[in-house]
């Protein structure tokens, strides 16, 4: 996600992955063309590709992402598959600032709050799902993850008083945490599952909603770049890393080809890619569209552990997993506004 609209919408999901993105989210229900940043795109310039190539090939990227973890965490410790994600991905944002010619921010204070969003919405989230995924499938990660609208919205509704608890927004929150459960197979008494790994990946999904409020109360409205912050973000996460990482984990002695360039895919195309890929989208359709790729990627993420990874499937995961996106795409939703009728004269 990007910092293109920081004004309004805590709750509004993103990530991502690990995915999410799991940069800053789109806040806003304005378009980026609305907003005075220096590296918006001119609004006479069409993409090459059109809004919904793009849009499936970012809910493609994320989806695969937690393959992408799977893979790494094989060969490689979790902060070392953390630390080369934010590394690369922190790279690519890197290439296209200097390309656009985007500076850092400026000021100790913006950076003081960059580098507290940085740990809820990168280090944190990022190196939970890598720790979880050890002992659970990334099918059952990446549906985990589609319940950060949820902890978003339930978080929102205490944190601020503007957004209030309609019974719309109720009966999603109620819809999302049963399908939670039916994914758990509560019925079941939670036979055969990792407790301490389907915790982490659903700590991971209530880190990003932490963040955004945060960033909700502390950015909004600074008026800085949206490619700069996230670039300054990724980059403070990376650090981060950089000093946990030697301090839980020893040099591998060696770096198997294929889990390492799932590390790299994770990184530069996971990470750094989409988040270029959803700030534009973001410019172009406005942050109500572009935020819809959350509900696409468990989906891909289950296709793409089942078929690639073969990964058991019980029926109440698809199932449950429905009835969270239904869940979460209601928290979302607003009532259509009445047009009132002429009074006349």
């Amino acid at each position: 996600m990007s910092f293109v609209a920081l004004r309004r919408r805590a709750a509004q999901p993103a990530s991502a992955p690990p995915l999410a993105s799991a940069s800053p989210a789109a806040l806003d229900d304005e378009p980026l063309g609305d907003k005075p940043l220096d590296d918006a795109a001119p609004p006479d310039r069409r993409p090459a590709l059109d809004w919904r190539v793009r849009f499936g090939v970012l809910a493609l990227i994320w989806g695969f992402s937690f393959l992408f973890i799977k893979v790494g965490t094989q060969a490689y410790a979790p902060f070392q598959v953390t630390l080369g994600r934010l590394l690369f991905g922190t790279a690519v944002l890197a290439a296209a600032m200097a390309v656009k010619r985007v500076g850092l921010p400026r000021g100790a204070r913006t950076w003081g709050h960059l580098a507290v969003a940085a740990f809820f919405l990168n280090a944190l989230p990022f190196s939970l799902f890598a720790y979880s995924e050890l002992t659970i499938p990334s099918t059952l990660a990446g549906i985990c993850n589609a319940t950060s609208p949820l902890w978003g919205m339930a978080l929102s509704l205490v944190a601020f008083s503007e957004d209030r608890p309609t019974r719309r927004r109720v009966a999603g929150l109620g819809m999302g945490f049963i399908g939670v459960l039916t994914v758990l197979g509560a019925w079941q008494g939670f036979s055969g599952l990792d407790f301490g790994g389907t915790a982490m990946a659903l700590l991971a999904s209530l880190s990003y909603p932490v963040g955004w409020i945060y960033l909700r109360r502390t950015l909004a409205g600074t008026g800085n770049s949206a490619l700069s912050m996230t670039g300054a973000q990724l980059l403070l996460g990376t650090v981060q890393l950089a000093v946990v990482t030697p301090l839980f984990t020893s040099m591998p002695t060696s770096f198997p080809v294929v889990p390492l360039l799932a590390v790299v895919a994770l990184g530069a195309l996971g990470t750094g890619f989409a988040m270029l890929l959803q700030y534009d989208l973001v410019a172009e359709v406005g942050p109500t569209t572009a935020q819809m790729v959350t509900y696409f990627v468990p989906v891909i993420a289950t296709v793409a552990g089942v078929t690639l990874l073969g990964e058991h499937l019980s029926w109440n995961t698809p199932v449950g997993a429905l009835i969270v996106l239904a869940g979460a795409a209601l928290t979302q939703s607003r009532p259509r506004r009445r047009t009132a009728a002429p009074s006349g004269p």
